[in-house]
């Protein structure tokens, strides 16, 4: 893109960044059979962000070891661009993923986690995505928190919870540090098992109400197979789970719709920093359509093996109402 295309349309020149973990997923299927595939919830957002055709650059943690060779070869593959130099740990991550009879996956980790410093090579960031592990295991998170700090005065913010006890816990200290993720957050994603993790002595509705006063213009609730709810100064919309999937797995699923709602709320216009006001007052209408796309591709996702999220041509553009 030349400078004169840049500005008649700055939207186009804006760029996603994603901030977070990859990790290679160890697959132990109910027949015994085990697979790897690359994965981390920050990497899957960022893949996924890619197929749907949104330009995507990427600051994360890979060693230069056999299983972050698999990591860059998706990463590459699909053409997300590293946006730090991943090489700040000593080996890749990785992580057992258990699928029962019904294809919902449990996860042991062995996982560290620091981040370098972050450039984008092109482009401004209208999106910054940060998610899960990684905003909240230190040291990295620290870095995390101030590049969401640092990036909202020119791109909006979109967190998507993810927790994962296993390795962070669910404690005070955990629970402290979401929050404050959730301060410089526009856009927070957290499924009802978030919730109930991090915020036990809530009930949903109370939890949502607690995330919405800490500054967040929306939030997503997701709840598996019963769809996914949008929460907003406008009002509340639910939309369901798309009928007749067969789902193999959920791995990456939620991942998905955090991509899916970055690339539809952009193909709305809402992108950038100036557009924060324009979300805080978004119609539920559009909300609705933004919600139904991410829940439509995270449909295809759970359809096939691992986090193998959609290309544009399966789940189309986004539109609005």
């Amino acid at each position: 893109m030349d400078q004169a295309e840049a500005v008649e349309n700055p939207v186009a020149a804006q760029v996603a960044l994603v901030v977070g973990e990859s990790l290679v997923d160890v697959v132990n299927r109910p027949d015994g059979t085990v697979e790897e595939r690359a994965g981390g919830s920050a990497a899957n957002v960022a893949v996924a962000l890619a197929r749907l055709q949104r330009p995507t650059w990427f600051a994360t943690a890979i060693a230069d070891d056999r299983l972050g060779g698999i990591l860059a070869a998706q990463l590459g593959r699909d053409g997300v661009r590293l946006a730090s130099d991943p090489e700040t740990i000593e080996r890749s991550s990785s992580a057992v993923a258990t699928i029962d009879e019904r294809g919902a996956a449990s996860y042991e980790f062995d996982l560290e986690w620091r981040l370098g410093p972050v450039a984008v090579g092109e482009g401004e960031p209208g999106w910054l995505h940060v998610c899960s592990i990684a905003a909240v295991l230190p040291p990295g998170s620290d870095d995390v928190l101030a590049l969401a700090r640092a990036e909202r005065p020119r791109a909006l913010v979109s967190y998507d919870v993810n927790a994962r006890p296993a390795i962070t816990g669910t404690g005070p200290d955990v629970v402290a540090r979401v929050e404050e993720v959730v301060r410089e957050t526009d856009v927070l994603k957290a499924s009802d098992e978030d919730l109930a993790q991090l915020w036990p002595d809530l009930d949903p509705e109370a939890a949502v109400a607690h995330l919405l006063a800490l500054g967040p213009a929306a939030v997503v609730v997701t709840r598996g197979g019963e769809g996914a709810s949008w929460h907003s100064a406008q009002g509340v919309i639910a939309v369901p789970a798309v009928a007749d999937v067969v789902v193999v797995d959920t791995i990456g699923a939620g991942d998905t719709v955090s991509a899916g709602l970055v690339s539809a709320l952009w193909g709305q216009g809402v992108v950038g920093a100036a557009a924060r006001d324009r979300l805080a007052a978004l119609p539920l209408d559009e909300a609705r359509a933004a919600l139904a796309y991410a829940v439509r591709a995270a449909a295809v996702t759970v359809s096939r093996p691992g986090a193998d999220p959609p290309y544009l041509a399966e789940v189309g553009a986004a539109t609005g109402p």
